[in-house]
């Protein structure tokens, strides 16, 4: 029979020891897989973003060539700015930590909000694309099927990335490789055919282009060109993916880091430019129900003349597939960085504690919840157009890039003193600003009563919702930060014997502390006004979480651990200072609860007598928020106590909030 706990390993994988060295090496990723995981959202939009580029030009196809450099360019300059990131910014954190850091925490926030927008519809729209991809193949009236198809498949790799990052990325990596080769063997043989037209096409294109400037004036030649760049600008999403999880690549991080963004950016900057170039060589024209990359790629294959009509139909299938594929992979960039950015936030209070929360397989679970669920929300509301959220996505997308880009000016201007490099970075990084600003004020301007409103509109709410947590968190710690201080300063150790001896048999008090040495100090008094002179032993036990922000290095590890072993020092000696027996257990776990409950559980097998207290934060107003955002740790494990027939009470601190 197999138990609840087997099957949740047997789907979500075996768990790990966060305190043990090979576990970080063992879930640590190598450039290549890093290019997969990571770089798969960026390569992915390739299946749409050149399209949504290139229907903008309507008649006027021929400027596609100066579409295709401007995009392969584009790539590059973005990609070289998201470069210093890594070497800033080497923990990970990318665009939120740049905007924090260098330009203050509310323009942080906005960065940070755009990116959580951002990534939920990076979901959406790859794995829409993905499923739109695949039914280019079969016949109209199966479309109306894709809903249901993108919603399961959601559901699908939410469970996927419960497993972790790297397990996750093995598993899509076929579908990757397989995508890579077709396209790169299409586009090279595409470009080939057309190789007797190429030394023509440069100033064919110029006169063309002389042509229309002549016509219609040389703002419209620039503003539709401005305005097709624009909306291909889901086409560079993903590139900041990297500098966002530095901390998950193998050492040495910064130059894994590098190496993963130039996989990123060759592959991209030629596929991309390479579908815009087949385009225009192909004169590929929108047909019902299918993309313009099955269209132009359809074409390619039966140029290509290997095989009968079957066996073209069946290749065309197989790219369709991998592109399908590939979108879902990029799918989990979405479910990557989206919980790497709560968890940053939630460091800073922005949002919920819980998100920097891991599981035992040392995955943010909370953050890909959270992903999944929004991005089935925006597809039930979209009803899975890939046009309609590609216009939300793109905004963002740059909103995010500029910031980052403006972070990073400021950065070098700062320095100009103490680096001699500073101004080939500043400059680098202020052309990157220069691009990625004119594509936002583009986009916002022209799809904003086309559903850019909408975008806006969402990340000003989380924005709203961001200061309402952080202004509670602030509230909150504020008055724990005054109960704190009165138990300020570090006792001295007595002399071994000076201090009182435990007698196992007397009845003990086992208190529950945390990282508030106030309100731990406040259960312990309580439990001697309220049962003076009875206990004659104290145990004092500690569980350090081991959470996001103290797995990002063996440092923060150490300082989790030396900070714990702190805490319950000074508990035990202020018990002895004060004539009463006293010891103290910690553990550590990702897990708090259980190894909180497990740790009580072995105190009171070895004190026969004992009772266990804790103190339990009651808040004067009570409502939702407050439910969300703080724990109910104690009263879970006093339930579990109660459940084995152990004795548990909570003593409750009030807190004016």
């Amino acid at each position: 029979m197999v138990t609840l706990a087997k099957l949740r390993e047997i789907t979500f994988g075996a768990p790990l020891d966060p305190l043990d060295p090979k576990t970080r090496h063992a879930i640590a990723v190598a450039p290549l897989l890093a290019w997969v995981g990571l770089g798969a959202d960026g390569l992915s939009s390739s299946c749409y973003g050149p399209e949504e580029a290139f229907l903008t030009l309507g008649t006027h196809t021929h400027l596609g060539l100066y579409l295709a450099l401007a995009t392969a360019l584009t790539v590059f300059i973005i990609s070289l700015g998201y470069n210093q990131v890594i070497e800033l910014f080497p923990t990970g954190g990318g665009g939120y930590k740049v905007a924090t850091a260098l330009l203050g925490p509310r323009v942080g926030l906005v960065s940070g909000a755009a990116l959580l927008v951002d990534y939920v519809l990076t979901i959406a729209t790859s794995t829409a694309s993905g499923v739109d991809a695949f039914f280019s193949l079969l016949p109209v009236g199966v479309q109306t099927f894709k809903l249901a198809t993108e919603l399961g498949l959601i559901v699908l790799l939410s469970f996927l990335n419960f497993r972790g990052m790297k397990e996750s990325i093995m598993v899509l990596l076929p579908i990757f490789m397989g995508f890579v080769v077709l396209h790169v063997g299409l586009i090279v043989y595409g470009v080939l055919a057309h190789a007797s037209h190429l030394p023509t096409l440069v100033p064919d294109t110029v006169q063309q282009t002389r042509s229309l400037s002549h016509d219609m004036g040389s703002l419209f030649v620039i503003a539709l060109m401005l305005r097709a760049f624009s909306m291909g600008g889901g086409t560079y999403t993903g590139l900041e993916a990297v500098s966002n999880n530095v901390n998950m690549l193998a050492e040495p991080k910064v130059r894994h880091g590098r190496r993963t963004m130039l996989y990123m950016a060759l592959s991209l900057a030629f596929t991309a430019g390479g579908i815009i170039l087949l385009y225009v060589l192909w004169d590929a024209r929108q047909v019902e129900g299918q993309t313009l990359n099955a269209v132009v790629f359809r074409s390619v294959i039966e140029h290509m003349g290997v095989g009968t009509p079957w066996f073209n139909h069946g290749l065309l299938a197989l790219v369709l597939a991998f592109e399908a594929g590939l979108l879902l992979v990029g799918a989990q960039t979405g479910f990557l960085d989206g919980p790497t950015v709560l968890s940053n936030m939630a460091g800073h209070y922005w949002v919920p504690r819980h998100f920097r929360d891991l599981s035992t397989r040392l995955v943010r679970q909370n953050g890909i919840m959270v992903m999944g669920i929004a991005s089935v929300a925006i597809l039930l509301w979209t009803r899975g157009e890939v046009s309609a959220l590609v216009v939300l996505y793109s905004i963002n997308v740059f909103l995010t890039f500029s910031l980052s880009l403006l972070g990073l000016c400021t950065y070098w201007w700062r320095n100009r003193h103490e680096s001699k490099q500073w101004l080939h970075h500043f400059c680098l990084s202020a052309l990157g600003l220069t691009v990625t600003s004119i594509v936002l004020v583009i986009t916002v301007s022209v799809k904003f009563v086309e559903g850019g409103w909408l975008t806006l509109l969402v990340t000003s709410s989380v924005i709203w919702l961001c200061f309402i947590i952080r202004r509670h968190y602030d509230q909150t710690r504020a008055q724990l930060a005054e109960s704190d201080a009165m138990f300020a300063g570090e006792l001295e150790d007595l002399p071994p014997d000076a201090i009182p001896a435990i007698d196992k048999s007397k009845p003990t008090a086992i208190v529950l502390v945390g990282k508030h040495r106030g309100a731990s100090m406040h259960a312990f008094l309580w439990v001697q006004r309220l049962f003076p002179d009875h206990f004659k032993n104290f145990v004092f036990i500690a569980v350090g979480e081991v959470d996001a922000q103290s797995y990002e290095g063996q440092e923060q590890l150490h300082a989790l651990q030396d900070s714990i072993k702190k805490a319950l020092n000074y508990y035990t000696s202020f018990c002895h200072h004060h004539g009463l027996a006293a010891e103290a257990r910690m553990g550590f776990s990702t897990d708090t609860i259980t190894e909180f409950a497990q740790q009580v559980e072995k105190a009171m097998d070895d004190y026969p007598g004992s009772v266990c207290f804790a103190s339990k934060l009651i808040f004067r107003k009570v409502n939702f928020l407050n439910a969300w955002l703080h724990n109910s740790a104690p009263q879970d494990i006093q339930e579990r106590l109660h459940l084995s027939g152990r004795h548990m009470v909570l003593l409750p601190m009030q807190v004016s909030t």
